[in-house]
């Protein structure tokens, strides 16, 4: 086994913070879609595409990791996985929330 040079992965995480986009960049980047009169159901279908290319993303970092492929490193490649699980996650909840409110609408009575 290898060792790990703490400073430099300790470098590496820092750069990789810094590079990190915040949380209201992320949902700022979505809102000027929907003014623009795009539909509940087109921007369902690219968020699920997006969190299909993180997916397939993260997928090739790891297998990247794991052949042991020069400029592959564990800390990027643990940062996509984990914005892939994140983001699985979040489409997730949200089918969670649709189904919940669709069989909410087809229990109301008239």
């Amino acid at each position: 086994m290898s060792q790990i040079d703490v400073n430099s992965l300790l470098s590496q995480m820092r750069q990789m913070s810094t590079q990190v986009r915040m949380p209201e960049t992320a949902f700022s980047s979505v809102t000027p879609a929907a003014s623009q009169g795009m539909d509940f159901g087109a921007l369902l279908k690219q968020s699920i595409s997006a969190v299909g290319n993180t997916q397939m993303q993260a997928g090739q970092m790891a297998a990247s990791f794991e052949r042991g492929d020069p400029g592959s490193d564990l800390a990027s490649t643990m940062v996509q996985v984990q914005k892939a699980d994140l983001s699985l996650r979040a489409v997730t909840a949200v089918r969670s929330k649709l189904i919940d409110a669709y069989k909410d609408i087809m229990n109301m009575s008239m």
